[in-house]
């Protein structure tokens, strides 16, 4: 069993793209959540017209021969890889190298391309006149494909498509791959990109914030007896991870040691989340990185605000770590990046791991008596700790958790 250890960070989000600026904002209690004026002329009747858009949506340093099959969350990811990159020092060499991979993911390809071909399609009555990048920038996988392309990689590429937790499973599909020898360094991450489309599926279950349209930094508001749904964002990012002992010889920069990672399925209900099947898959991570409940430092929750799914996750929780271990849903602060939710989260925990700035919740103002008696960080919190816990998930069932932990 080999050593994963995570040597570079990209990201993109809504507030901001290095970890400098990122945790500056979160200490100020900033919000990305803004009002979307082109979404009041773009379709009508929406009951949500707030957001969380990256902070800086400029891409043309991307060269046009690799943007021109790359929609939104194509191009979101390869600056966040390419961030990555730089960050960790890897040379050409060693990113073309057959036993280096990548395995990214999203939700769906982009959703601004696929509306304007099937609208177009429709409308016609014909494909003649479509341009033939269309699909490759709607395609499920459109994410994995042009990074290979783009960063001529040469091993393993796993794409994966489960909602909410795309890059999540992508972080534990590389951890995978390099833990047990199938690969020595793995690109993993994965993006959404914002589009109305995507508010609206959730506005269709009633799953979103509707109340604060006029006041956007008030939500969302996690595990707050006044929350009333969530935001979606939209962001993107990639960790490199690689082989302990392949690191320390080329002098890497090490963030943190990947030590786990478990996924699992309800097996049940589509949209409907479970509380057994979110604990299943904590005791699997734990078990899966040796570690007790007490050994968790904090606890970064997926808690979108919805107002079943905070509920049975904070009893999952307590039945595991009790009032014990800090927990908080960063999304308070960024909605819910849904296919990049993960993998900036992740970042955002292993920001908390390394400097001992324990993010809080913020809009929890008054706890809903109906969640479970957690140790809900009201104020930011400084505090040694040597592992972190990361927990996402989506719809179809689909659990999963990552334990990050100091080397």
């Amino acid at each position: 069993m080999r050593r994963v250890v995570v040597t570079g960070i990209g990201f993109l989000s809504p507030l901001g793209d290095d970890i400098s600026t990122l945790k500056e904002n979160i200490l100020q209690n900033k919000s990305g959540v803004k009002v979307i004026e082109s979404w009041k002329d773009e379709i009508s009747g929406m009951a949500t017209i707030i957001a969380a858009p990256i902070a800086k949506q400029d891409f043309k340093d991307i060269p046009r021969k690799y943007r021109r099959s790359m929609g939104k969350v194509a191009l979101m990811s390869a600056k966040s890889m390419q961030s990555a990159i730089d960050d960790s020092g890897l040379e050409k060499a060693e990113i073309q190298d057959i036993k280096t991979g990548l395995s990214f993911g999203s939700t769906m390809g982009a959703n601004e391309t696929l509306m304007e071909w099937i609208s177009t399609v429709y409308t016609n009555r014909s494909f003649k006149g479509q341009n033939s990048m269309l699909f490759l920038k709607a395609m499920s996988h459109t994410i994995s494909a042009n990074l290979a392309a783009m960063f001529t990689i040469k091993g393993r590429n796993i794409p994966t498509c489960s909602a909410c937790t795309s890059s999540s499973q992508a972080i534990g599909t590389g951890y995978e791959s390099v833990k047990y020898g199938m690969a020595d360094i793995m690109f993993v991450g994965g993006a959404e990109g914002l589009h109305y489309l995507s508010e609206g599926v959730f506005e269709v279950i009633g799953a979103t914030s509707t109340g604060y349209n006029h006041n956007p930094h008030l939500t969302p508001k996690p595990f707050d007896k006044d929350r009333d749904g969530l935001i979606i964002g939209e962001g993107a990012g990639t960790l490199v991870l690689e082989e302990y002992e392949h690191a320390k010889r080329r002098g890497a920069k090490i963030y943190a040691e990947l030590t786990g990672y478990a996924t699992t399925c309800d097996g049940n209900h589509l949209t409907t989340p479970s509380r057994e099947g979110m604990g299943n898959v904590m005791n699997l991570v734990l078990e899966n990185a040796n570690l007790k409940a007490d050994d968790i430092g904090y606890i970064n929750a997926h808690a979108t605000s919805t107002l079943k799914g905070d509920i049975e996750e904070s009893h999952a929780t307590y039945k595991i770590f009790g009032d014990r271990t800090p927990i908080s849903s960063t999304k308070s602060y960024m909605g819910h990046l849904l296919g990049g939710c993960g993998v900036v989260e992740s970042i955002i925990s292993i920001m908390a791991l390394n400097s001992g700035t324990l993010p809080a919740n913020k809009n929890l103002d008054n706890i809903d008596p109906e969640c479970a008696d957690l140790d809900y960080i009201r104020e930011h919190r400084e505090v040694e700790i040597d592992h972190v816990m990361s927990n996402n998930f989506a719809f179809g069932g689909i659990n999963t958790s990552l334990i990050f932990s100091k080397i």
